[in-house]
């Protein structure tokens, strides 16, 4: 089977890779599958990252990050999908974080 990459995919491919990937997800957690369960949460957030335009993510503002309640991270730049900077508070080491898990710092926005 060919399979595309998610650059390849269309939006609609994407939305139906993302549901495929969480249900697989739940099932390994279901499972006891830690592991498998990490991989397909992953992979899940990279595609969704696809579906988000990079141009809304602006250099120098701070985001929330879905799934890390009171944590921010300040972006310094961007390079494909991935959001390169660091969190607020503690170590201020560089990471890349997937777009798809930065929230605006104001709800609804």
């Amino acid at each position: 089977m060919n399979e595309k990459n998610y650059a390849q995919m269309t939006e609609q491919e994407l939305r139906e890779e993302i549901a495929k990937l969480k249900e697989k997800a739940r099932k390994a957690e279901q499972l006891g599958i830690v592991n498998e369960f990490a991989v397909y949460e992953r992979k899940a957030i990279m595609a969704s990252a696809y579906l988000i335009d990079p141009k809304s993510i602006i250099s120098g503002e701070i985001y929330r990050i879905d799934g890390a309640p009171g944590e921010f991270f300040k972006v310094e730049y961007l390079k494909g999908r991935f959001a390169w900077g660091y969190r607020l508070g503690g170590e201020r080491y560089e990471e890349a974080l997937p777009i798809s898990i930065l929230l605006p710092m104001k709800e609804g926005k």
